[in-house]
C-alpha cells in the first residue's frame, strides 16, 4: 500500500506515539489524516482532522466509523499500561483495564471499519503490539498478556481479512520514548523511528514490523532459546530488578 494520498485514522493521536504517527503520515503525503482522542480539543495541528473517539465506547467507535467512511488505513496505536504484576493486589482491575483498550478497544475498531476499508479499496490496518506479546515481563504481566491477546487478535484478523484485500501490520517495540515509559530506567527508541518503520512495513506489504533493534534481538532470542528468556525474566523477579522502579 502507498502512503501518499492515502486516507488514514489514528487512535490516541493527541500525544507521544500517536501524534508522531499524524506527524509521519502527513509528511508522507497522506491526503488526510483523522486523529482520533477522547478529547479532541486537545488536537491542535490545523492539518489533521480532530475526531471524538474512546475506543472502550462503543457508540464513539460507531461514530467514527459513520463520519471517517473514506479511511483506507488504520493505525491502532490507542493503549495503557498499567505495570502490574499478575498477582498484586489490584491485579483484576488492572488486568480488566488494560484489555478494555488494548484487545477490546482494537477489536471494536477492526470491525466497525474493516466494512469501511473494503468499500475503499482493501487498505491496512496497523496494531500497535509490543515485544512482550512474545514473553512475560513478571513487574508488568497483565500488559504482557493484553498484548499476548492482541497479537492473537492480529493474526486472527489478518486471515479474515484477506478475501477482501486488507493488509494487517503487527507492530512490535520495546520502549518507546513516551510519556507511557517515562518512569522506565532502560534505553528508549523514539516514537518517530516506530512510526517511519511502521509505514515502511505497511509499503512493504509486511505482516509483521520490528521497529528497533532491541526488539529485533529480543525477537531472536525469544524464537531462539525461549528458556533462556524465561529464566532470565525468573532472575530479574528474584532479585527485585524492575525496570519500572
Amino acid at each position: 500500500m502507498d502512503i501518499k494520498n492515502c486516507v488514514a485514522l489514528v487512535t490516541g493521536a493527541n500525544r507521544g506515539l500517536g501524534k508522531a504517527y499524524a506527524d509521519a503520515l502527513l509528511a508522507a503525503g497522506a491526503a488526510k489524516v483523522y486523529a482520533g482522542a477522547r478529547n479532541p480539543s486537545s488536537i491542535t495541528d490545523t492539518r489533521l482532522v480532530p475526531i471524538k473517539l474512546d475506543v472502550t465506547q462503543p457508540e464513539d467507535v460507531s461514530a467514527a466509523a459513520e463520519a471517517c467512511g473514506d479511511v483506507n488505513l488504520l493505525i491502532n496505536n490507542a493503549g495503557i499500561m498499567l505495570a502490574s504484576p499478575m498477582l498484586a493486589k489490584d491485579s483484576e482491575a488492572a488486568f480488566r483495564a488494560e484489555m478494555e483498550v488494548n484487545v477490546f478497544g482494537m477489536l471494536r475498531m477492526v470491525r466497525a471499519f474493516a466494512p469501511v476499508l473494503a468499500k475503499n479499496g482493501g487498505g491496512a490496518i496497523a496494531n500497535m503490539l509490543s515485544v512482550v506479546s512474545w514473553f512475560v515481563y513478571p513487574f508488568n504481566a497483565t500488559y504482557c498478556a493484553s498484548k499476548y491477546a492482541a497479537l492473537a487478535l492480529t493474526d486472527g484478523v489478518r486471515i479474515e481479512l484477506k478475501a477482501q484485500g486488507t493488509q494487517v501490520v503487527a507492530i512490535h517495540a520495546g520502549f518507546i520514548d513516551t510519556d507511557m515509559a517515562a518512569v522506565v530506567d532502560s534505553p528508549k527508541v523514539s516514537p518517530q523511528q516506530v512510526a517511519e518503520r511502521t509505514l515502511a512495513g505497511i509499503r512493504e506489504g509486511r505482516d509483521h514490523v520490528h521497529a528497533d533493534e532491541r526488539t529485533e534481538q529480543i525477537w531472536q532470542a525469544v524464537k531462539t532459546d525461549p528458556a533462556a528468556v524465561h529464566a532470565q525474566m525468573q532472575q530479574q523477579w528474584d532479585a527485585g530488578s524492575n525496570a519500572f522502579a
